[in-house]
C-alpha cells in the first residue's frame, strides 16, 4: 500500500518549532548586549556634556583687632634680705650669755647676748659717788651765795661785794662740777648698756659667731679684727635685684608690674612692682640695676634662692594687631584680605612690633577687616571663598 504525501495544510511534526526557537535565543542575547552598550555610551556622553559642579574653597580668617602688645624678657635674679647686719660689741668683754642661735626668729629690741665687763660697773659706781659729792658741793656753794645775796638785799652795803662775787663764782664752779659728774654717770651707764646686745629689727638670726666665755673685742675701729656676735637678717621682706640691658632701660618705670617665677618652689609666680633703679647704666656691663621688693610674711622664700624676672618691654597699648600667621614677610609684607564680596584681596602692609603670636599693623588694614590664615597656594587674588573662624593654637 502506498503512503500518501503530506500536504502543507496538515500539521507539522513537533520537531520543527523547536529548531526555530533555537535560532531566536542567540539573536535576542546579542540585541540585549548591544542595547546595554548603547545606554552606557549615552550615559557617559551625557556626564561629559554636563557642566562641572564648582564650589568656593573655605579658608580660615581672623579679625583685625586691637590689643596691648609687648615683648617679654626673662632675667635671672637672686633674693637677698631687705636688711642684714652683723652685730658687734661696743665694749670689750667676755660673753656671759647667748640667748639665741642661728635660725631663731627675733623681735626688735629682744636681748640676744650679754657681755660681762666688771670694771664698767666699778667705774659706774665711782661716777655715781662723784656725782653725789658734786651735788653736795653745789648745794653748799649755792646756799652760801643765796644767803649773801639775801642779806645784801635786806641791808645794803652790809656784805662786801667781793664776798658776794666770790660766793657766786664758787656756786658756778660747783654747778659745772655737778654737770660733769652727771655726764660721767650717763657715759658709764651707756657703756654698761652696750654689754647687752639687742636686735635692731624683726628678723632671723642667720649666723652665730660666739659662745659663752669667749672674749669679744670692741668693734669701734675699722682697723681692728673684732669678731661679731651674731648676724640678723630681715627676711620678712626681700630684695630682688636684676640687671636690665641698656636696650630696655627706657621701658623701666617706678610701679611697673613685674612677674617673678621661683623655680625651686614649683615655679611659684609672684607679682611685684619696680621699687627703685639706679638710673645709671654700668659702663662695664651696659646694664642698669633694678630692684623690686617682695613681701615674705611666712618666710616661704629664703635669701639666696634664684628667681626669673619676667619683664614687659616695648609695650604698645591698644595697638592694631593681626595674627603673625596672616602676614607673608619677604621683600615686601603682604596679607590676604577677604573683602565684603567674599573675594580674596592681596594688600601690602607696614608692620611694627612683633611678638610670639601677633604683630602690630602700622598701615594697610583697618580694624574689623578679615585676614586669611594659612597657605596661599590653594587660592589666588580675586577668587571667591567661604570663610570660617580661625582657631588660635593652644600654647
Amino acid at each position: 500500500m502506498e503512503s500518501e504525501p503530506i500536504t502543507p495544510s496538515e500539521p507539522r511534526p513537533s520537531g520543527a518549532p523547536r529548531r526555530r526557537l533555537g535560532l531566536i535565543w542567540p539573536l535576542l542575547g546579542v540585541g540585549i548586549v548591544v542595547s546595554g552598550l548603547w545606554l552606557y555610551a549615552r550615559k557617559n556622553n551625557g556626564a561629559r556634556s554636563d557642566p562641572p559642579d564648582t564650589q568656593a574653597p573655605t579658608v580660615a580668617v581672623a579679625k583685625v583687632d586691637r590689643e596691648d602688645l609687648y615683648n617679654e624678657v626673662t632675667i635671672a635674679a637672686e633674693f637677698r634680705p631687705y636688711v642684714e647686719v652683723s652685730l658687734n660689741a661696743k665694749v670689750s668683754g667676755y660673753v656671759d650669755k647667748m640667748n639665741v642661735d642661728f635660725g631663731d626668729k627675733v623681735k626688735e629690741g629682744q636681748l640676744l647676748a650679754t657681755l660681762l665687763v666688771p670694771e664698767l660697773k666699778d667705774e659706774l659706781d665711782s661716777a655715781r659717788a662723784a656725782q653725789g659729792r658734786a651735788e653736795a658741793d653745789y648745794k653748799n656753794a649755792h646756799l652760801i651765795y643765796t644767803r649773801l645775796v639775801g642779806v645784801n638785799n635786806e641791808h645794803s652795803n652790809l656784805v662786801a661785794q667781793q664776798d658776794i662775787d666770790t660766793a657766786e663764782a664758787k656756786d658756778s664752779v660747783a654747778a659745772a662740777a655737778l654737770a660733769s659728774a652727771k655726764a660721767d654717770v650717763e657715759k658709764y651707764q651707756t657703756l654698761v648698756g652696750y654689754t647687752q646686745i639687742t636686735a635692731p629689727f624683726d628678723g632671723v638670726v642667720t649666723m652665730r659667731y660666739a659662745d659663752p666665755g669667749a672674749l669679744i673685742q670692741a668693734g669701734t675701729a675699722s682697723d681692728t679684727q673684732a669678731k661679731p656676735l651674731v648676724r640678723v637678717s630681715d627676711n620678712y621682706r626681700l630684695r630682688l635685684d636684676f640687671p636690665v640691658s641698656v636696650a630696655y632701660v627706657k621701658d623701666i618705670h617706678l610701679g611697673d608690674k613685674v612677674e617673678v617665677r621661683v623655680q625651686s618652689l614649683d615655679n611659684k609666680r609672684i607679682t611685684g612692682e619696680v621699687s627703685r633703679f639706679t638710673d645709671k647704666v654700668n659702663n662695664d656691663t651696659r646694664t642698669m640695676i633694678t630692684e623690686i621688693e617682695v613681701p615674705n610674711p611666712n618666710l616661704e622664700l629664703v635669701p639666696g634662692m634664684y628667681a626669673a624676672v619676667v619683664l614687659k618691654v616695648e609695650q604698645r597699648p591698644h595697638a592694631l594687631t593681626i595674627p603673625i600667621e596672616a602676614a607673608s614677610i619677604g621683600d615686601s609684607t603682604t596679607v590676604y584680605v577677604v573683602n565684603g564680596s567674599q573675594q580674596i584681596e592681596e594688600r601690602a602692609l607696614t608692620l611694627g612690633l612683633e611678638t610670639a603670636s601677633r604683630c602690630e599693623v602700622i598701615s594697610g588694614l583697618k580694624e574689623g577687616e578679615l585676614v586669611m590664615i594659612g597657605g596661599r597656594t590653594a587660592v589666588h587674588a580675586g577668587e571667591k571663598v567661604e570663610t570660617k573662624p580661625w582657631q588660635t593654637p593652644a600654647p
